[in-house]
């Protein structure tokens, strides 16, 4: 699964892909702006934030909320799976709502 967002729509968007597949989680940014743009975005749309390191903090309601309507009934469970996987990595912030993920860039910043 992936957090895309849009940076050259206007607003940018955010919404999830490939949201059954719990087996990787990233985030995919296209458009200008770089990082400064990207956390921009994701906190106007409560989906999260970039971390100082370069990677995004993603809030897990989000990636629910987003997920809500296109998935099955399986995947609470597997969500929980990679949750639990992610914490078990030091992926998670300490009160488990956010998932760290690293950032990919469609196009150059």
């Amino acid at each position: 699964m992936r957090i895309e967002v849009d940076l050259n729509a206007e607003p940018a968007s955010v919404g999830l892909a490939e949201a059954a597949d719990c087996t990787r989680f990233n985030v995919t940014a296209r458009g200008p702006g770089g990082q400064a743009a990207l956390d921009a975005a994701l906190q106007a749309a409560s989906a999260g934030r970039m971390a100082a390191y370069g990677d995004a903090r993603v809030a897990v309601a989000a990636v629910r909320s987003l997920a809500a309507g296109s998935v099955g009934p399986q995947w609470e469970d597997d969500f929980a799976a990679m949750l639990g996987y992610a914490r078990s990595k030091g992926w998670m912030d300490g009160d488990g709502t956010e998932i760290q993920a690293h950032v990919e860039w469609d196009t150059p910043r």
